[in-house]
C-alpha cells in the first residue's frame, strides 16, 4: 500500500477536491470549535459530496463521548474520526474502524503512553501547551520510528513540502498529515502550489523507499446512515 496523505483543516468544499486532485487520499475537515479551522456540520457534508469516493474525509474532533461522537459521524457523513481531546482508550475502542487516536509528543513517556491506543491508526503530532494540534510545530521524529514499525502511525506536526521527503525518509510511516504547513498567512485558506508540492515530495520519498509495498489499512468508503 502507498503512502497515506492527508491534507487536513480545509474549510470548503473546493479546497477539499484540490486537495483529492492533487493526489491526497484524505482531507480533515476541523468540527472543535475552538479551531481556527473549524467549520460547521453543513460544511462537513457538504465537504463529502464534493469528495465522493475518491478520497477519506476525516472529521477533527475532541472530547465528546462515544455516543455524541457516533451521532456526529451519523449526522456529517464523514469515513473516520480523528479525536484530538483527551479521550481515554476506552473510548478509542468502543468505537473500533470509525476513530484514532492523536497523541501530542514530546518526550519518550508520550511514546508510552500513545502505545495504550487502539484504532486501525495512531496520528502523532507534536505536542504544544494549550494546544489540541495544526500548530506548525515539528517534533523529534526518532520518537515515533520503533512505534511507525509496531502498527500503522500517521506523522503530523510541521510538515511542509520541504522537510516531508525528510520525514518520511526518517520515520518510514504508514501516513503523513499536514494543515498548517500547506498554507499562507490564513490559516483558513489552503495554498494550491504548497499542496501539490507537498503531496509530490512525500510521494517521491516513498517510492524512493519502496513504502509501496509497506503494510497499512487499506481504506474503503464507508457511508453513515
Amino acid at each position: 500500500m502507498s503512502l497515506w496523505i492527508k491534507i487536513c483543516g480545509v474549510t470548503s468544499p473546493e479546497e477539499a477536491r484540490l486537495a483529492v486532485d492533487a493526489g491526497a487520499d484524505a482531507v480533515g475537515v476541523n468540527l472543535v470549535p475552538a479551531s481556527k479551522r473549524h467549520v460547521d456540520d453543513e460544511t462537513a457534508r457538504a465537504v463529502v459530496r464534493a469528495v465522493g469516493d475518491d478520497a477519506e474525509v476525516v472529521a477533527v474532533v475532541a472530547d465528546l463521548s462515544v455516543e455524541e461522537l457516533r451521532v456526529l459521524a451519523a449526522r456529517t457523513g464523514v469515513h473516520a474520526l480523528q479525536l484530538h481531546g483527551s479521550e481515554p482508550p476506552l473510548a478509542v475502542a468502543a468505537l473500533g474502524a470509525l476513530a484514532y487516536q492523536a497523541v501530542r509528543i514530546a518526550t519518550a513517556a508520550d511514546v508510552v503512553a500513545a502505545r495504550t491506543f487502539s484504532g486501525a491508526r495512531l496520528l502523532a503530532d507534536a505536542k504544544v501547551t494549550g494546544e489540541l494540534g495544526g500548530t506548525g510545530h515539528a517534533f523529534d521524529w526518532t520518537l515515533v520510528t520503533e512505534l511507525a514499525r509496531e502498527r500503522p502511525l500517521v506523522l503530523a506536526g510541521g510538515l511542509t513540502p520541504e522537510n516531508v521527503g525528510r520525514a518520511v525518509e526518517v520515520v518510514r510511516p504508514y501516513g503523513v498529515d499536514t494543515a498548517s504547513g500547506v498554507e499562507g498567512t490564513n490559516p483558513r485558506r489552503k495554498d494550491p502550489d504548497k499542496v501539490r508540492r507537498f503531496i509530490d515530495a512525500a510521494r517521491r520519498a516513498a517510492t524512493a523507499l519502496g513504502l509501496d509495498s509497506a503494510p497499512g489499512v487499506d481504506y474503503q468508503p464507508r457511508r453513515n446512515s
